[in-house]
């Protein structure tokens, strides 16, 4: 059993990982780079962002109860 909470918590911590380095990139290529259809790219990046955060979150926390 405290393999699957460190398991857990593993993958809580790489997906809170993954929304930073996601929003990372999207404010760093907004600097650099041109690119076309800015919304669909900001969309996909909040959408990314939001749901990696959200499920990483509640990975990380579960064990707190």
């Amino acid at each position: 059993m405290e393999i699957k909470k460190q398991s857990r918590k593993k993958v809580g911590e790489w997906l809170l990982d993954v929304a930073k380095y996601t929003l990372t990139a999207g404010i760093v290529m907004t600097f650099l780079g041109e690119f076309g259809q800015k919304w669909m790219f900001y969309s996909a990046g909040i959408i990314i962002v939001v749901l990696a955060f959200i499920f990483g979150f509640i990975l990380y926390n579960k064990d707190v109860e």
